[in-house]
């Protein structure tokens, strides 16, 4: 395969996914993920097939079809249990989003989750585990992680954040989600997303954060 022909490939897939990027605000994440995959797919296996003495076409669509389903981890029911938990987070200052490694992850501040220096669940907290939990299927995989601010001490946070943890699975397990796939850990004040100097930042920084995963998502 000569160079011109390689970097009209290269182009190509550079501008599918830019316009993925740009011009699909009303698909899915699901969708992108499928189109996207098929974009670069095509691309890659048109220089493949070319480069091996095959025919550019048809290395573009075996490879369009193989891009298609590695863009598609993201599945249908993680698709519906995002659009789901946004609904019923909304208003709330919940932070529901998908993250690069195709994990649901719902975010809950400190002021929805637990009082200050406490691990009891508050009422609002309970209703959106209620509907984290709802529709689990035995496949998916559920990771629980607790945070503090800078207050106090190592000795002090780091059990809190466990305790405030173990508090959201104990919840889980009574919703009848199976407490064998569950993980739950503490981080204490070792991973901030804010600047502990405030108290905005110490408020944001005292957090649970809950991801889900489906098998075949892991890294």
């Amino acid at each position: 395969m000569n160079n011109k022909f390689a970097g009209r490939w290269s182009i190509a897939a550079t501008v599918v996914v830019a316009s993925l990027a740009t011009g699909c605000a009303d698909m899915s994440e699901r969708q992108k993920g499928t189109a996207a995959g098929a974009g670069i797919g095509a691309a890659a296996g048109a220089i493949i097939s070319s480069a091996t003495g095959g025919k550019a076409g048809t290395g573009a669509v075996v490879g369009g079809a193989l891009g298609a389903v590695a863009g598609n981890i993201w599945s249908k029911r993680m698709e519906e249990k995002r659009a789901a938990m946004e609904q019923a987070t909304q208003g709330t200052g919940i932070d529901v989003a998908r993250t690069q490694d195709n994990q649901l992850k719902v975010n809950v501040p400190s002021d929805i989750s637990f009082d200050v220096g406490r691990a009891d669940i508050k009422l609002n907290m309970r209703q959106v585990l209620d509907q984290f939990a709802q529709g689990l299927d035995r496949t998916m995989r559920v990771r629980i992680v607790g945070h503090t601010d800078s207050t106090g001490s190592d000795a002090v946070n780091d059990p809190l954040s466990r305790a405030r943890a173990n508090a959201v699975r104990s919840y889980l397990e009574s919703r009848g989600v199976d407490g064998s796939r569950v993980e739950a850990v503490g981080r204490g004040e070792h991973e901030p997303i804010a600047d502990n100097g405030t108290d905005t930042g110490r408020a944001r920084n005292r957090r649970v954060e809950i991801f889900l995963r489906e098998p075949q998502a892991q890294g």
